[in-house]
């Protein structure tokens, strides 16, 4: 059984920072694509940034580019988002997401081919 398991989140304040991670167990965590979505209240959810499974490539949306960073630790079965000079924008819940791209563009929900996380909030004051 395949569980994802974000820690991270929080408030913070216009320019800060926070850094999310996500841990896997039940999955052979180097053969999977891991990413980052979140979805904002009344809004659809949207990639944020994605990784390959040696960490080679990643993926960034447009409004986040420059400003975060996701990694991972292939040892630690952990998936990392590093998030800078935070806006009010990105206030939203985060989740992990495993075997990245997901079937169905679904923060949160779970299938036998898409793999999420709980969520974590972010909140970012202004």
């Amino acid at each position: 059984q395949v569980h994802l398991v974000e820690s991270g989140g929080g408030q913070v304040q216009f320019g800060g920072s926070l850094r999310l991670s996500c841990t896997a167990s039940g999955i052979t965590f180097t053969t999977y694509p891991m990413a980052w979505y979140r979805q904002a209240p009344g809004k659809e959810c949207e990639l944020v940034a994605a990784i390959s499974g040696l960490g080679e490539l990643t993926r960034y949306a447009d409004s986040v580019k420059d400003r975060f960073t996701i990694s991972r630790d292939n040892a630690k079965k952990t998936v990392y988002l590093q998030m800078n000079s935070l806006k009010p924008d990105d206030t939203a819940v985060y989740y992990c997401m495993a075997d990245f791209p997901p079937a169905s563009n679904d923060c949160g929900v779970v299938s036998s081919v898409d793999y999420w996380g709980h969520g974590t909030q972010v909140t970012v004051s202004s």
